[in-house]
């Protein structure tokens, strides 16, 4: 079942859920819009011959108020929130209407598990042929909440559970433990 904003508001009075900072015009009838935060992450290329999933990434970060994503070109961005899930909710993260139609789609592998906690980074694609310029603090994304039928034993506890600032894949220290 997706929340309402009525009951997002009350989760979040009651501290059942934890979106912060949460500014009025952020919840949405359905979803709690989510803004661009300073903190990006560029895939070395120049440095790099190939992306697999058994070595390491090697990224450029980039702090600033805004962020130029050339045409046809990826990013990693967080977003100004940080956001606790009890262990009976989960959210899926959507791009706005807006910015998706400029040519700009939006994931975080699209899901947030219950019981997560910490900021979320974006994956950015501009699939226009010009360059598209954010700006942060501009509401990016949302995120679409679903109550679960019953808490889950297992919340979320993985690697990047507590993440700040834009996290880059750390797929390589699953193919690491995979060894040991």
């Amino acid at each position: 079942m997706i929340l309402s904003d009525s009951t997002l508001r009350s989760m979040i009075e009651k501290a059942e859920l934890s979106v912060s900072p949460l500014t009025e015009e952020s919840i949405q009838p359905a979803s709690i819009d989510c803004r661009l935060g300073t903190h990006f992450l560029i895939v070395e290329d120049r440095n790099m011959e190939i992306l697999d999933l058994n070595s390491e990434i090697l990224y450029r970060s980039i702090e600033g108020e805004s962020i130029t994503i050339p045409p046809h070109s990826f990013l990693l961005a967080t977003t100004m929130e940080y956001v606790k899930l009890p262990n009976d909710l989960t959210a899926f993260v959507e791009g706005r209407s807006s910015v998706g139609r400029m040519g700009l789609f939006i994931q975080n592998a699209g899901w947030v598990d219950p019981g997560f906690e910490g900021q979320i980074t974006l994956e950015l694609y501009n699939a226009n042929s010009l360059p598209i310029r954010l700006q942060a603090g501009r509401r990016i994304c949302q995120l679409v909440f679903c109550k679960m039928d019953q808490e889950t034993p297992n919340p979320y506890r993985g690697k990047y559970q507590g993440q700040m600032n834009t996290t880059g894949s750390r797929v390589f220290h699953d193919s690491e433990s995979q060894k040991s």
